[in-house]
């Protein structure tokens, strides 16, 4: 029966290292995965009741205040920014004895622009460790094989005699950090395209709720 515990004692120094370092990044990533995973779960279920509650007001604008304290909801967080700079825009027009409803509608849409990339960018959050996860993973094992195989060998050519016996724990033991590798990042490609592909989703759906916001807002406006 196959006994990794001893393979891994009979690896070098460096096999070890790198074995224990993907053990590492294998928790790494699943945190990240099911941490991910829950959190998109959670601002999608949030984004939804705050877009329900939105639809049945019949303005926006004269909405009070306490629809705009909500920011850790991404879609609250655009509608506050949004209106927040079309008052804000309409402001500084008053004192200029100005009713420029033009302007404050770009105000709008410029708020609502950076909303959303600060909104993606948090959707986004943490995906590049477990992309480099998922790419570095298999060269670490690959690189632990190699460093293992070539010491295999070079112990090997300083003996007399040499047999499959004295090279097959080596390499063996070489082999372990490719195992290892796989192990780490096969887990890990799968659960990266799941979440990236509902981070992809989620943008979408905010860009399509930020272009109904500002349709919104310019009704209101005329």
């Amino acid at each position: 029966m196959l006994n990794i515990v001893q393979i891994f004692l009979q690896s070098d120094l460096v096999g070890q290292v790198i074995t224990v370092g993907l053990g590492v990044f294998s928790l790494i990533a699943w945190t990240i995965m099911f941490g991910k995973h829950y959190e998109l779960k959670r601002l999608a279920q949030l984004n939804y009741a705050f877009e329900q509650r939105l639809r049945d007001e019949r303005s926006l604008l004269d909405l009070p205040e306490s629809f705009r304290n909500r920011r850790a909801i991404p879609y609250a967080d655009l509608f506050a920014d949004a209106v927040e700079s079309y008052w804000r825009a309409a402001a500084i027009a008053k004192e200029r004895g100005s009713n420029d409803t033009r302007a404050r509608l770009e105000h709008a849409e410029n708020a609502l622009q950076r909303a959303l990339s600060r909104q993606a960018l948090r959707y986004e959050s943490s995906m590049i460790f477990l992309a480099s996860i998922v790419t570095g993973a298999p060269f670490l094992g690959l690189l632990g094989t190699v460093w293992g195989v070539m010491i295999s060998f070079s112990a090997v050519s300083v003996q007399q005699t040499a047999s499959i016996q004295t090279l097959a724990p080596g390499v063996a033991a070489a082999l372990l950090t490719t195992i290892a590798g796989l192990v780490v990042a096969i887990p890990s490609v799968f659960g990266y395209n799941y979440i990236l592909s509902n981070t992809k989703r989620m943008i979408t759906e905010l860009e399509n709720y930020a272009s109904s916001l500002a349709d919104r807002i310019e009704l209101e406006s005329q």
